[in-house]
Order: structure tokens, then sequence, then C-alpha cells
């Protein structure tokens, strides 16, 4: 099969049983090539899943003005990092993209103008993850950026808007990591499952029991909840492809969370895989 091939496998007339909808911790870039509980993990999570007919992920790692949706026919793998070893810029994930899922997402978003990008591509949220699932890079990806002027509400309500493109075949994945603060890390602890500062494991306990609880009004308002969710969440970015992923449950769906673990003092690879039973 030819990449023009596998970039039509996404079909607008397609309709299938809803597809589970994932958020990812994707922790360092490492991930990418590394063998550790985190990527067995996410390849046996590809497995259990039905194979998807295209891919949109919501990664931590592309923030623009306005949202912004990948609509070119080849995506390149952007490595967006610094600073690592040689054999990681070296990883190539040539996955087609979908110009017609592009212009779905588009035309599904009714609460804001959503644009056509050809300036951007698959940057290491999304690859670092998926290249785990789909190793043979044959599934078409989109990837969504998170308007960086909006609030986090908007983007659980965006998550919503997005839910029809999972009983046409899509798989969507939000990237990023529930507690992440890179200011704070123990370098000498990445290597270290469950080694996170108390309270690091504190914000994370308690995100994720109003995940299972489906809390989603605290988790909107994370801001407001104390000095372990600040410290856990300084910046947005890495928190909010939850909110998509939350905003896109259905009400007899279950949650299933994995990689729950802290690293490195201050980062959680805690992940959610939402399905129906």
């Amino acid at each position: 099969m030819n990449l023009n091939d596998i970039s039509k496998t996404y079909s607008r007339g397609t309709q299938t049983g809803p597809m589970p909808v994932l958020f990812l911790g994707h922790g360092s870039p490492m991930n990418a090539i590394e063998d550790n509980e985190f990527t067995r993990n996410f390849r046996e999570i590809g497995r259990r899943i039905e194979r998807p007919k295209a891919i949109l992920c919501i990664s931590a790692h592309w923030e623009t003005r306005g949202t912004q949706v990948t609509a070119m026919e080849h995506p390149p793998t952007i490595h967006d990092f610094g600073g690592f070893p040689r054999a990681l810029y070296e990883v190539e994930y040539p996955a087609p993209g979908s110009p017609a899922l592009a212009e779905d997402i588009r035309n599904l978003i009714q609460g804001a103008e959503a644009g056509l990008s050809d300036r951007w591509g698959l940057d290491h949220g999304a690859w670092s993850v998926i290249r785990h699932m789909y190793p043979e890079a044959d599934i078409p990806v989109v990837q969504m950026s998170l308007d960086h002027a909006k609030g986090p509400r908007y983007h659980f309500e965006l998550g919503k808007e997005l839910n029809a493109l999972r009983n046409r075949g899509v798989l969507i994945i939000g990237s990023g990591n529930l507690v992440h603060n890179l200011g704070m890390v123990a370098w000498d602890r990445l290597d270290t499952p469950g080694s996170g500062f108390d309270w690091a494991e504190e914000a994370r306990d308690t995100m994720n029991q109003w995940i299972r609880q489906g809390n989603y009004e605290a988790l909107i308002n994370y801001n407001q909840q104390g000095t372990s969710l600040k410290l856990a969440i300084p910046t947005p970015e890495h928190f909010l492809p939850l909110l998509y992923v939350l905003g896109m449950r259905g009400k007899q769906e279950e949650i299933e969370l994995f990689n729950d673990k802290a690293i490195g003092g201050s980062l959680s690879m805690t992940s959610v895989y939402i399905h129906h039973p």
C-alpha cells in the first residue's frame, strides 16, 4: 500500500462504533527510542485498540493563537528539543497526513475559527508515543494546536465538539503530562519510577481521584485547587490535552489509568484510556 492509498483510509462516509480516546503522559523525548515500562504499555494499548482509520493528536508542544490543524499530505517529523543523543534526532515517523480529516475537524468546530496549517507537522508530543503504538507509520495522523489565549473550559468544550470523529474511525490522543514542572525536576531520579516529591504525589492522587469520579469542574478550575496543583501545573500546556479527552467521555464509558507513576520528582507519566465496556 502506497502513501496515497494510506491517506484514503480515512473516509467521511465511514461510520463505526466509537473509538476509544486516550491521554498519554509522554515524558522525556527519550521515551521515543527507549524500551521501558511506559513505552511497553504504549505498545500494549495499541494492541488492545481496534486499528483506527486515522489519528488526531492534541499535543502540549504546539501552541498557537487560534486553533490550527495540520492539513498536509506528508507531515514532517519535528525534533522540537535540544541536548539529546544524536540517535533521537535521526528518528523519522513518516506517517501520512489527511487533508480530508483536517477539513472535517475544521467543519466540526463551532465555538471558534480553526485554520488549516502547512507550517507544522508531527512534534515529539505526537510521534514519540504514536510510534510505539503504530511503528509501521501506516495510519494517517493529523495534529491540532492548543490556543494559548484560551482558558481551560474552552479546551474542555472543544473536546466535546470533536467527539463525532470517534464514530468515523478516528483515534483521538491527547499528549502531555498531568504533573509537569521542569523547573523542579530531580534529574538523578528520572530513571526511577515512583520517585515523586510529596507535593507531586499529592497532586497526582488528587487529579486521579477527580478523573475517576468525573469531577471535571475541579479539573477545569485546577488553578484554584491549592499549592500542590499549582506546583504540578505551573503552565497549562501539558495539562490541557487531558481536558479535551475528558470532554469526549460518554456517560457509560469506562476510565482506566495506566503508567500511573511519578518520575524525576516533579513529573507524572499517568495516562488515561476511555472506552466502552
